[in-house]
């Protein structure tokens, strides 16, 4: 789990293709090491990976096809990446829980300064707008962010610049692609409420 709160930005210096996939080879930036082992998990650009060796001041993980077919970002030596480690149950919950799962690609519809913070507005997959509520939560790139409001498939997001600084959301514009994860407690409440729906319809 994670909180959506970046510790670091990182590059990825090197893939390698593997037989269903790629290992990428990354430089963690400004995130410590110290304390991370092998299979332990860091989410980069907010997918969930497990560390198959540390070398020198890089790590490398291993990504699935699976992962590379639905998620962004990840394919590309040179990429920047948004890096956390992953939460300990003693760590404060400064952002909402993040499981690392991406759920879909979103498309930057907006991107300028509005006032003393940035306007985003991004267009989400038709099947995850559901999911999205004004004043929910919602993880872009990794990063945990307040919905501030919604047209049919877009929502939009204001950025202080704070979060510009600390993060790789500084280098998106019209266009880009960023990956989404919605709140993990409203998956939940739909289940609960099919749950509900196909008990009353057995009775």
């Amino acid at each position: 789990m994670f909180t959506g709160i970046i510790e670091a930005i990182g590059e990825i210096k090197h893939t390698a293709t593997l037989e269903d996939g790629l290992c990428l080879r990354i430089s963690p930036g400004l995130l410590d090491l110290g304390d991370v082992k092998i299979g332990d998990s860091i989410a980069a650009k907010g997918v969930c990976l497990t560390v198959t060796a540390l070398m020198n001041d890089t790590f490398s993980v291993d990504v699935s096809r699976e992962t590379l077919n639905c998620t962004e970002g990840l394919d590309k030596a040179g990429g920047r990446v948004n890096l956390e480690k992953a939460m300990r149950l003693s760590d404060r919950l400064d952002g909402h829980l993040v499981s690392g799962h991406v759920d879909g690609i979103g498309e930057v519809a907006e991107f300028k300064p509005a006032g003393e913070s940035y306007l985003l507005v991004i267009k989400a997959p038709g099947s995850l707008s559901k999911y999205i509520a004004k004043k929910g939560s919602i993880t872009v790139d990794g990063v945990s962010l307040t919905v501030n409001g919604i047209a049919g498939d877009e929502f939009e997001v204001n950025l202080i610049r704070h979060t510009l600084a600390v993060t790789t959301l500084c280098d998106l514009e019209p266009g880009a692609k960023v990956n989404l994860e919605v709140d993990m407690v409203a998956r939940y409440v739909e289940r609960l409420m099919d749950s509900r729906m196909n008990c009353s319809t057995l009775t």
